[in-house]
């Protein structure tokens, strides 16, 4: 294994659209969606072990989730944990990974990561990881992978690449970032074949990022270049409480890669998921005869069909009628709701937040 390659893998969020599974003191990346017997963040460090040397694998969370980490991924060294004082979105804790390895290692090239996607083919998934790493060093490139559509999804970003422009096997330029689509630009981006799926993994250098922040974000670029000589040492975290406040929040995809001219992507097909709603699980979740997937072991469906269904270890839930939904049963909230609907479960904990408070969040 290459020395010089390092992975930051992305714990942070709050996962809410997993709701009301996930909450904001246990969020999707430590739960086991899938009924595989691993978390996400286990599934993702695995992954990344299989290349990566487990000294140079980082977890990228936030103060609260330090211990859930340690206790999911005892083999981590805990100096690997690095917790964010607030959430700022994905570009200062890039800022930050990278600032850090370039004062160990100047040769650091950096792959940043979700914590919390389902891929299937791992050893897909490595190869192309390994091609991207050797690109980006070999040619000062910002690389990303992205993935061939297989639908008009709404849900995930959109990258448009130059056929034209291969650069090396199947490393492409990058034409443009395009945020969520509706369903009719969706289906052009479909057609045209020239669109992928932004799974937001990126390849890089620590030095090349840090001068395309120098380029694009030289306030954020100067937040962490004013105390770089403390990060390794035991004022880091000190450090790290000055510069967080001062940042704006952005994703990297805003902050450098939609402005950088010196992008790449690979278009990637390894078994790929978000995982970013119950929709997607239940589409990556085995089915009954009826088009059921059912996680829990006491559910009794009578007359149920294509309908998610997630139920608590020692509960009998018993369901009679439903077509296309998503029940969640937890041990204080039930969640019934059309597929169709989902994306509205921001709104149905804005409401709950309204009359119960915190308490179910």
């Amino acid at each position: 294994m290459n020395k010089h390659n390092y992975v930051a893998i992305l714990a942070g969020g709050l996962g809410t659209r997993f709701w009301p599974k996930s909450r904001a003191s246990f969020p999707k990346q430590f739960l086991d969606i899938l009924g595989t017997g691993e978390t996400l963040i286990q599934s993702a460090y695995n992954r990344y072990a299989s290349f990566i040397k487990p000294e140079n694998i980082y977890i990228i969370t936030s103060d609260e989730y330090v211990d859930i980490v340690k206790e999911q991924l005892p083999q981590l060294n805990p100096e690997n944990i690095l917790a964010e004082p607030s959430r700022k979105n994905t570009a200062p804790c890039v800022a930050y990974i990278a600032s850090k390895l370039l004062q160990e290692d100047p040769e650091a090239s950096l792959i940043v990561a979700p914590s919390d996607h389902l891929v299937i083919d791992v050893n897909v998934f490595k190869k192309l990881s390994l091609q991207a790493l050797k690109f980006a060093k070999n040619n000062n490139a910002l690389v990303t992978l992205g993935i061939k559509p297989t639908y008009p999804n709404t849900g995930y970003g959109y990258i448009q690449y130059d056929l034209g422009t291969v650069q090396d096997e199947n490393v492409y330029e990058v034409k443009t970032f395009t945020e969520k689509p509706d369903i009719e630009l969706a289906q052009t981006f479909l057609a045209s074949g020239d669109f992928l799926w932004n799974a937001g993994i990126f390849i890089w250098t620590a030095k090349d990022v840090l001068a395309a922040f120098e380029q694009f974000q030289p306030e954020m670029y100067e937040l962490f270049a004013t105390e770089k000589e403390n990060f390794n040492t035991p004022e880091e975290k000190n450090a790290l409480q000055r510069i967080y406040p001062l940042c704006v929040s952005i994703s990297i995809d805003y902050a450098i890669m939609e402005k950088a001219e010196n992008v790449y992507v690979i278009p990637a097909d390894f078994g790929w998921s978000d995982l970013g709603t119950w929709n997607s699980a239940y589409t990556n979740l085995e089915k009954d005869k009826k088009g059921n997937a059912i996680t829990g072991e006491h559910v009794i469906a009578f007359d149920v069909q294509n309908t998610m269904i997630s139920s608590e270890e020692n509960k009998l839930l018993v369901l009679q009628g439903l077509e296309d939904f998503i029940v969640v049963d937890t041990k204080d909230v039930l969640l019934i709701c059309k597929k169709e609907k989902e994306q509205q479960v921001k709104e149905f904990l804005a409401e709950v937040k309204k009359k119960k408070g915190d308490r179910y969040l």
